[in-house]
């Protein structure tokens, strides 16, 4: 099913929208924000210029910084008192990222969700067991209205909590289970302990997960460990919050609602934009949003573009699973590691499960990777000589495919800390 027959325009169509709203936006934020005309006439451009998509690259870049160089409403282009709605990041590295909607706004948000919710193959038959945090956090609200308006059955459940989760999806009879993906598979595995046939007592038929990059192994393992299909959903708050993209029934790729968010891959050390097909941060410019729309955000995710159709029908550019971020990289000894290609690693390697830390410590010059990896509930603690060849398996897969000399150590089941929202992989101590 597709909810908005735009998904399934012509490239002509789309790239026509999209040219008509990028000049509505450059002329709104020109004319309501100083720091967007500051920033357009440093670059010797204004609105006017803009005649063609390939304009956009003499347009200026965004970044998570200038909103809060600008915090709280600085960057906001309607009178506060047309703002309905204010969320915000946690703040916890300074200045929180705050981002506002008016009532457009709102409708856009609840029009990309439901979007999210057709292509995922949930109506008005199902009930929605959303535990992705309420608050100041986008995920939650997000999911609660988009829910609502394709007409399903939403539990507010909120984060945390893990035996009352379980025990509202069982009662409740949850179809559908949003969260982030490290939350369901310890969903599951609290779930296990009642008994290996627990599926039996849960009607789940699918899951969209996000809001934490996620290597094909981890999304195995939560579609095996409930028997669901796997939906992946990306967002970000400056943008929108959830339900910027969507994976489908056809394809692993995301199709990105381009007649509401513009994206451009660029080199993240130059800013130079890459062709389609190569790997790079994702920007986007937000071609509908009102109160805060954003020019040529850079995300830090890096991801890649496609603009081929797709199998279900859409032909909306679609994006790779992210990658991981520009910032989250790590450099060890030279080399570049993305944490979900240390996971893709262990996804491939028998006797361990996807529980697993990265921590980064400098031993005198040199950079010291360890990596703690939980083995499976199957394998003997004390069977010394099995847990050694598994320890030096993965220790020789990740220097075979991806060049690094990192120490595995081997930890009993539920030793890592489990997180109900995103999970910290990277521990880097050398900061």
């Amino acid at each position: 099913m597709i909810w908005n027959t735009i998904e399934s325009a012509s490239r002509e169509e789309i790239e026509a929208i999209q040219l008509k709203r990028l000049q509505e936006t450059a002329r709104r934020v020109y004319a309501l924000n100083p720091f967007y005309k500051e920033k357009f006439e440093e670059r010797g451009i204004t609105p006017e210029d803009i005649r063609s998509l390939e304009d956009l690259q003499r347009l200026p870049f965004t970044r998570k910084q200038d909103l809060r160089d600008h915090y709280p409403f600085g960057l906001f282009c309607v009178p506060m008192r047309e703002v309905v709605r204010i969320h915000s990041s946690s703040g916890t590295t300074g200045k929180p990222t705050v981002v506002g909607y008016n009532a457009h706004d709102m409708e856009v948000w609840n029009e990309v969700m439901a979007r999210v919710y057709t292509m995922s193959g949930v109506g008005a038959e199902d009930v929605v067991h959303n535990a992705y945090g309420y608050g100041l956090f986008t995920g939650g609200l997000g999911f609660h209205y988009g829910a609502e308006k394709v007409g399903a059955t939403v539990v507010p459940a909120s984060g945390g909590f893990t035996d009352r989760q379980l025990m509202l999806m069982r009662d409740f009879g949850a179809t559908v289970l949003a969260c982030t993906p490290s939350f369901a598979l310890h969903l599951a595995e609290v779930a296990a302990k009642a008994g290996s046939e627990f599926r039996k007592d849960y009607k789940l038929k699918v899951g969209i997960f996000g809001a934490e990059p996620t290597s094909e192994g981890l999304k195995k393992e939560v579609a095996k460990a409930w028997g669901i299909e796997y939906r992946e959903v990306y967002g970000l708050s400056e943008i929108i919050g959830p339900g910027v993209s969507c994976s489908c029934s056809h394809s692993d790729r995301l199709h990105i609602f381009e007649d509401h968010f513009l994206p451009e891959i660029i080199d993240p050390e130059t800013g130079e934009v890459l062709p389609d097909g190569e790997r790079g941060e994702l920007v986007i410019t937000t071609l509908t949003k009102q109160a805060l729309p954003i020019i040529r955000y850079r995300t830090g995710d890096i991801t890649s573009l496609v603009k081929e159709p797709c199998g279900c029908g859409r032909a909306m550019v679609r994006m790779e699973s992210i990658v991981g971020r520009a910032d989250d990289m790590l450099i060890v000894n030279g080399v570049n590691v993305y944490p979900s290609q240390v996971e893709h690693v262990i996804a491939n390697t028998e006797g361990v499960t996807l529980n697993y830390q990265i921590i980064a410590e400098k031993k005198g010059h040199l950079d010291k990777l360890e990596i703690m990896v939980e083995v499976s509930e199957e394998i003997m603690s004390d069977n010394v000589g099995e847990l050694e060849r598994i320890r030096k398996a993965l220790q020789e897969s990740l220097l075979n495919n991806l060049y690094i000399n990192a120490l595995v150590k081997l930890v009993e089941p539920n030793t890592i800390e489990r997180s109900m929202g995103k999970a910290v992989r990277v521990v880097d101590k050398r900061r």
